[in-house]
């Protein structure tokens, strides 16, 4: 945890510096993701180096592994067994900051041989690791401790505070699975209070088949598509966060403009089909990482 690990073969892109500022509040949703536009990203055939500076300074990739069996039987409570969050700088496609841990499950505290085989991952590892309460706790005091050295901030909800001078940032999954399914429900089901900014996300697999226009062969399969190896083991969430990260900033680099695809706040979600006038509403921005 908190390893810094680089990207030294990528140079930094030329971005022009546009602060939030005095952005209309209607066009900086929208530019957000959380107001739906009816256009599409570039075809790979006008794909160019990105010119225009990131809505989000920074993406945080999460990718969980969680107890998983192959024995024919419905299993409806899977529980995250390694939690890993990669912190990407959208400007350099430096990853700055890492977190990692190993989560201990309750339910079905012993793994199964699939589980063991897929991920890597051993018993003797989450017997050693944390209850999910508790990594929760760890996650958000990583969470503060780079909001303090970056000025990271998370759009949350509709409100008129400022939106000027900060770095905005968004969480990055490969698919809804990890945030809108796993997380969500393992936290109802032990009725564990959530982060609230862990509510909306950029889901990369649906960004890429609309950039791209195609659709990915899984995550290793979009890397090989554009050209890049994936680094590591397959199905290891350190390993699958980090060539997340590596995904995202190739897309960056090809001109994709990352926003939030997907969100559990009913806020957003009213916002993504308004309309109105702008005035009626600003992007409310958090720089505490609260709890539902």
């Amino acid at each position: 945890m908190g390893r810094k690990w680089e990207y030294g073969d990528f140079r930094q892109l030329g971005c022009d510096e546009k602060g939030a500022s005095g952005m209309a509040t209607k066009r900086l949703a929208r530019q957000l993701g959380l107001i739906r536009r009816k256009s599409i990203a570039p075809a790979n055939g006008n794909l160019g180096r990105s010119k225009s500076k990131q809505l989000f300074d920074y993406l945080i990739v999460i990718d969980f592994e969680s107890t998983c069996w192959n024995d024919g039987k419905c299993h409806r409570s899977q529980e995250i067994i390694e939690f890993p969050a990669i912190l990407l700088n959208t400007s350099t496609g430096e990853i700055e900051s890492e977190f990692h841990a190993y989560v201990q499950p309750q339910e079905h505290p012993i793994l199964s041989e699939f589980c063991m085989e897929l991920t890597g991952i051993k018993q003797a590892q989450v017997d050693e690791g944390v209850p999910l309460k508790i990594c929760l706790s760890q996650f958000c005091k990583w969470i503060q401790k780079i909001q303090q050295q970056k000025k990271i901030i998370f759009a949350t909800r509709v409100s008129d505070i400022s939106t000027s001078e900060v770095k905005l940032c968004a969480f990055v999954t490969w698919s809804d699975w990890d945030l809108g399914v796993c997380l969500e429900y393992e936290c109802k089901r032990k009725q564990l209070l959530k982060p609230v900014f862990l509510n909306s996300w950029i889901d990369l697999r649906v960004t890429y088949k609309i950039f791209y226009r195609r659709k990915p062969k899984g995550l290793s399969g979009a890397l090989q598509d554009v050209g890049i190896e994936f680094l590591g083991r397959e199905h290891f969430g350190l390993d699958d966060s980090r060539n997340t990260a590596l995904l995202a900033w190739k897309m960056i680099r090809d001109g994709c403009l990352m926003k939030i695809t997907r969100s559990l706040n009913k806020t957003f979600l009213l916002m993504q089909g308004y309309e109105d006038s702008s005035s009626h509403f600003a992007i409310a921005l958090t720089h505490l990482p609260g709890l539902q």
